[in-house]
C-alpha cells in the first residue's frame, strides 16, 4: 500500500466535503446537485485503492443538512456487501473523474464495523 498522496486536500470539517473538477454548463454547478447524482459514484481511498460506491446519502431533515454518506464496500453484485456511514466532510468528490476520496485507507474501511440494510445508524459515528 502506498502513503497517503500528499496533493489531495484535506478533509474540512464534519459537515463539508471536499470539491475538485468543474461541471461544464449552464446548471448550478458542483455545489448544488441531486442526491441521486451522486448515489453510484465510485469511492476510492487515499491509498488508490477502489473500495465501493457510494449508495445512498443520507439527509438529517430536522437539520437540513447531510448526515452521512452511505458507501457500499465489498461483496459482488449486491451480495454480502457492508454498509458503512461515512461522515459527509471525510470525503473529497471529484466532479470530473464522477468519484469520491474517502479520506482513509483501504484496510481501515475493509476492517471497519459496518451495518447491514435491514439496520441503518441514525447519524455518522464521529469517531
Amino acid at each position: 500500500m502506498s502513503a497517503p498522496d500528499p496533493n489531495l486536500p484535506p478533509p474540512i470539517g464534519d459537515d463539508e466535503a471536499n470539491i475538485v473538477g468543474i461541471l461544464p454548463g449552464d446548471d448550478p454547478g458542483s455545489d448544488v446537485m441531486a442526491a441521486a447524482t451522486l448515489a453510484g459514484d465510485k469511492a476510492v481511498t487515499t491509498d488508490g485503492d477502489h473500495i465501493g460506491h457510494i449508495a445512498r446519502i443520507m439527509l438529517d431533515v430536522r437539520r437540513g443538512r447531510i448526515a452521512y454518506a452511505v458507501l457500499s464496500a465489498g461483496g459482488f453484485s449486491g451480495m454480502g456487501n457492508m454498509l458503512h456511514a461515512i461522515p459527509w466532510g471525510a470525503l473529497t468528490l471529484n466532479v470530473d473523474e464522477k468519484r469520491f476520496l474517502v479520506h482513509v485507507i483501504a484496510d481501515e474501511i475493509r476492517n471497519a464495523p459496518g451495518f447491514d440494510k435491514d439496520h441503518w445508524p441514525s447519524a455518522a459515528d464521529p469517531q
